[in-house]
């Protein structure tokens, strides 16, 4: 499985293990210039936009490790970017993260869903960097 094949294996996983709970998918790998959201479902009235990370073993780190400040920003701004886009600026949203580890054979070895892993910098925040 190369890495474009096990991106897309980690999505399928996140799509399923959403469904499953009742959210609805909006869009799959929706691009902006500031980058691309993997999943965009929504849960009851709220836009969540959802990063997909996933690893074939630890030896890089955990996956949700990989969403590191500088993606966290991209993320942020690409959500913004969907908002303007669709005209829901005032829509009620959020940045989730799904975490998929695979055994070495390709089974899943665990799938972990952090709810809100993404917040908003406020504009103190993003004039300090």
């Amino acid at each position: 499985m190369n890495r474009q094949q096990a991106g897309q294996r980690g999505e399928r996983e996140a799509e399923r293990f959403l469904r499953d709970r009742g959210y609805r998918i909006l869009e799959r790998n929706w691009r902006s210039a500031h980058g691309e959201i993997d999943l965009i479902a929504g849960d009851g009235e709220t836009i969540v936009f959802v990063e997909v990370k996933l690893r074939r073993g630890t030896a890089f780190g955990r996956p949700e490790e990989a969403v590191t400040p500088a993606k966290q920003r991209h993320l942020v701004d690409s959500a913004q970017d969907y908002l303007e886009e669709k005209e829901m600026e005032e829509a009620d949203w959020r940045i989730d993260v799904v975490a998929i580890e695979l055994h070495p054979g390709g089974a899943l070895a665990r799938l972990d869903h952090f709810i809100d892993a993404v917040e908003e910098p406020t504009q103190d925040a993003a004039e300090s960097d």
